[in-house]
């Protein structure tokens, strides 16, 4: 995609209005009486109908046109919310959505249901009036007829002409809403040498009567209020109060800091704008493709900085130290602030769940609450792009087989509506999300029982409830006895544990029968770059992520022995298994006298990794091995060493696994890992 092409940024714009369309109908689904969620509603809206006719996207314009129409008579109190208008304006999202893909040429142009949709609209507003909107708090827009009287200031930006607007068209729409009063303000137009033809150097005051409401002022402004100082009075009580009076405003404020925006001249909704630009203005959108190269050449710098280390090492040299060790501190910075540049907060990935509670909720005739905490908590955008699908089965998984039906919930005595947390925090080098619902439970008896069926397990096999909650992660594994358009087919959890393997991370499952399920992902915070420990085994270096590292341990020869070959260790009175690096991966030469083991966490235990010498943490710069070696499970990808040779990052999961398939007992653990 091209971000300096005019068309492109409208599409990203529009994406973001698109978004922020659906979290905000969501809003008002629950809170009818929100005036101010409805003016941002028609607000959006009213954008993409202006910025879609002006890029050239006229379907998109004549389309919105409807879903602003129904708007506005939402805005006046004609019509209320209802679950028909929620339902018909997440349809108008979608359509516009798609619309938008037509027109970007990724999709054909969705005609029929446009006009399908737009007579529902006209059904809808043509029906018996709803109740209007309740008021609170929030001054009321007033109906049609109402006479309001409005001071306006209005000063663009010089440089308004290169944004495609007109001052001189603006005012004069101003006109058509009542009598009109306006005065240049030329103090600011500079002398003949600085003129410039493409500049605007004037402001206006306006003096309006008009029976159309505060709204319909602000609309006029509505594509250019964030580029110009633009305050809008209410004057009506002062012009009809007695000549004595003091003058006064509309009583809008409603804090200490609106108060005070008030006093100086400057409407609270202008504080707020003012505030909203300049946060806009601070933020530069940058193609996702260049922080992936950028962050690319920082791991090459990382790497090199290590080569360099390693040879300055060799030699020796005083007048060589220093300036590594500078270059080594700022390449360490630099690290630091590119991979946090990737960083983005994972509430805009639980923003995109609301609308998939309220979909399913309705599909399937039951009432549940999503609650997010943690929005503010930041993942690597990898690690974010790639957890989105994995939450959506969980969730689904929450509301179609976990939560009941009002009426069975209500029978057990529980609340009527049921609800879907989903919730982020860090937890030492990853991020834990979770998702936990107050629903049904697991119900261990029965996915034992299925798993006997299935022939997974035997009918005598010893499981702890832990082990049989694990099953639900074999590939089409389902307790569901018909199948649904949701689920029902067992595909699903094992996608999502092979898609969080694939990220590293781990799962976490526990469940109460009749109370509800928790399942918590543990994340890491990159995938570009990680803190590991450098081991050897037969002169092959190898990367264990030190995340996973708990300790390490010397392996003497005569322990081997004592053992009778059987690969445990006590550590502490702690009897741990261990995998024997070199045997499993069959390296040549003979094992040294002391070796060492590096125990690390799996899931609820701990497992040994034994190699020849620990060399100590590795900052690594984490290298895909290319597609002919997308099979092999037990490593993760490799990295290159200051030498110039490769070290393997080992995959923890893989290499349990790739050990339970040679030694069966010996290292029998949970197909699952979690950190």
């Amino acid at each position: 995609m091209d971000a300096s092409d005019p068309t492109q940024t409208f599409l990203i714009e529009a994406a973001d209005l698109l978004a922020q369309v659906e979290e905000t109908v969501l809003e008002i689904a629950n809170r009818p009486d929100d005036r101010e969620a409805i003016n941002r509603l028609f607000r959006a809206f009213h954008t993409i109908k202006g910025s879609g006719a002006m890029f050239g996207f006229e379907a998109v314009a004549s389309f919105t046109h409807h879903v602003e129409t129904a708007l506005d008579q939402l805005r006046q109190g004609t019509i209320g919310v209802s679950p028909e208008l929620v339902r018909l304006i997440l349809a108008a999202r979608d359509h516009i959505q798609r619309l938008l893909e037509a027109g970007a040429g990724e999709a054909s142009s969705p005609d029929e249901a446009g006009e399908a949709l737009a007579r529902e609209f006209t059904a809808l507003l043509a029906g018996t009036p709803a109740a209007p909107v309740a008021q609170t708090g929030v001054a009321p827009a007033p109906e049609h007829g109402a006479t309001q009287t409005f001071d306006i200031h209005f000063r663009p930006e010089p440089g308004i002409a290169m944004s495609g607007l007109d001052p001189a068209a603006l005012l004069a729409e101003l006109q058509t809403l009542g009598r009109c009063e306006i005065t240049a303000d030329t103090g600011a137009v500079p002398g003949l040498e600085e003129l410039s033809a493409t500049k605007c150097h004037l402001a206006w005051d306006i003096h309006l009567v008009t029976d159309r409401g505060l709204n319909a002022v602000r609309d006029v402004f509505v594509f250019a209020e964030d580029g110009a100082e633009l305050r809008i009075t209410d004057v009506t009580e002062t012009m009809a109060a007695p000549v004595a009076a003091p003058a006064t405003t509309a009583p809008v404020p409603v804090d200490d800091a609106a108060a005070s925006a008030t006093a100086n001249g400057v409407t609270p909704d202008d504080s707020r704008g003012s505030a909203a630009r300049a946060a806009r203005d601070a933020v530069v959108r940058v193609p996702s493709a260049k922080l992936d190269h950028l962050v690319s050449l920082v791991g090459e710098l990382v790497m090199n900085e290590s080569r360099l280390s390693q040879v300055a090492s060799r030699l020796n040299q005083a007048d060589l130290a220093g300036p590594v060790e500078a270059m080594e501190r700022l390449i360490a910075e630099m690290r630091d602030a590119v991979l946090g540049i990737r960083m983005m907060p994972i509430g805009s990935t639980f923003s995109r769940f609301k609308r998939l509670v309220y979909d399913l909720s309705h599909d399937l005739g039951k009432e549940v609450d999503l609650v997010t905490e943690g929005a503010e908590t930041e993942l690597d955008k990898t690690v974010l792009d790639q957890l989105a699908d994995p939450l959506v089965h969980l969730i689904r998984n929450s509301i179609d087989h976990g939560i009941g039906t009002p009426g069975e919930r209500e029978a057990l005595g529980r609340p009527r509506r049921g609800t879907v947390r989903l919730t982020a925090r860090h937890e030492g080098s990853h991020v834990v999300v979770t998702v936990q619902d107050d629903g049904r439970g697991l119900d261990p008896a029965l996915i034992r029982a299925k798993a006997v069926e299935k022939g997974l397990i035997g009918a005598d096999a010893n499981l702890s409830e832990a082990e049989i909650f694990n099953l639900i992660f074999l590939p089409g594994f389902s307790t569901a006895n018909k199948v649904t358009a949701v689920s029902g087919r067992g595909v699903g959890m094992d996608v999502v544990r092979k898609q969080i393997d694939a990220l590293r991370g781990g799962i976490q499952l526990s469940s109460t029968k009749g109370e509800g399920t928790t399942i918590a992902l543990s994340l890491p915070l990159t995938l570009a770059i990680i803190e590991g420990l450098l081991v050897t085994v037969a002169d092959d270096p190898f990367i264990i992520p030190m995340s996973v590292v708990s300790e390490n341990v010397e392996l003497r020869r005569e322990d081997r022995a004592r053992n009778n070959g059987r690969n445990l260790v006590s550590v502490r009175g702690e009897l741990i298994p261990y995998l024997h690096l070199r045997e499993l991966f069959g390296l040549p030469g003979e094992e040294p006298a002391i070796e060492k083991i590096v125990i690390v966490r799996f899931g609820r235990d701990r497992v040994g990794l034994v190699v020849d010498r620990v060399l100590g943490s590795h900052q690594t710069v984490i290298q895909s091995l290319g597609r002919m070696f997308r099979k092999i499970s037990v490593v993760s990808g490799g990295t290159i060493m200051g030498d110039g040779r490769v070290a393997l990052i080992l995959d923890l999961a893989g290499l349990v696994a790739c050990a339970q398939q040679r030694n069966g007992a010996e290292v029998s653990r949970p197909i699952y890992a979690a950190p």
